[in-house]
């Protein structure tokens, strides 16, 4: 039989307990509704950075996303204190335990942490910006989008996405092709050893001053560059703008070879000569 006195001393235990869970329940409230703010306001932080950065005249994109994801990630970690702080953590001592803590999760997460190393470093030294067309870490190349703390996105010319880790770009040479205003072609074309040398440096060099593309200072440059096994290799040498690299590369390699044509200039290629030796056996 439950005793009377059972009543009594829940409904004591409740008044006790009440204050608890509301002070309880309310500190859990106001915890999630600061994570859940504070993870917003990240977001919203990031994109009003980005778009600040983006009205300063000659501010690189590279460094607008870079500033916008250090400005998400400081405010998601004040983030976390505030919570932590209304669950009664004192932050002052987690901040030391974190800081003794930090140096075995460094040396944990070492590939990570020298990502963003690297990231810092790139920014400094600023090999490339967002747009140059770049090659990095052995042969990858691409159209630089986005460097962020960790990663840096590329675009290959046939449009396939290329996420690569900073430590990897920082620990290789940086090929860029964008840099400079003009860039420097060389074309190759063979001719035989029985042709007129001069005839044909003459119409390699009209070749290149037909081309409204080519730039006159430095001037065009036709010579001979080798002698090889079977031709004479001519080199012909133009300047033009970045932009106009890979037309012009197409329309004087094409124009070089017609104009050989024209001129009846023999472009000669490997040939393979083989004699058949008849042996005879008497019996």
């Amino acid at each position: 039989m439950i005793s009377e006195e059972l009543p009594q001393k829940l409904m004591a235990n409740m008044d006790a307990l009440l204050p608890l869970i509301i002070e309880h329940g309310l500190s859990f409230s106001s915890a999630l509704l600061i994570l859940v703010l504070g993870v917003w306001f990240s977001g919203r932080a990031r994109d009003l950075t980005i778009k600040a950065l983006k009205r300063l005249p000659n501010f690189d994109t590279t460094l607008q996303s870079f500033f916008g994801s250090l400005v998400r990630y400081t405010i998601i970690i004040f983030t976390i204190l505030a919570v932590l702080a209304k669950f009664g953590v004192q932050t002052a001592s987690l901040i030391a335990v974190l800081g003794a803590a930090g140096l075995a999760v460094g040396l944990a997460l070492q590939g990570t942490l020298s990502n963003v190393a690297a990231g810092v470093m790139l920014l400094i030294f600023r090999p490339f910006k967002a747009g140059d067309y770049v090659e990095v870490a052995g042969g990858v190349g691409g159209t630089i989008v986005e460097l962020s703390l960790f990663t840096t996105e590329l675009v290959t010319p046939d449009n396939l996405r290329i996420t690569m880790p900073n430590g990897e770009i920082w620990a290789a040479p940086v090929k860029n092709y964008s840099h400079h205003a003009a860039r420097r072609l060389d074309i190759v074309v063979g001719i035989s050893y029985g042709d007129d040398i001069g005839k044909a440096i003459a119409a390699l060099q009209d070749v290149a001053s037909k081309d409204e593309r080519v730039l006159k200072d430095p001037a065009p440059l036709a010579a001979v560059s080798a002698l090889g096994a079977s031709s004479v290799d001519m080199l012909l040498r133009v300047w033009m703008k970045n932009a106009d690299y890979w037309p012009v590369r197409f329309d004087l390699t094409r124009a070089a070879k017609e104009r050989m044509d024209a001129e009846g200039i023999t472009i000669p290629f490997p040939t393979v000569t083989q004699y058949n030796v008849e042996t005879s056996s008497n019996s």
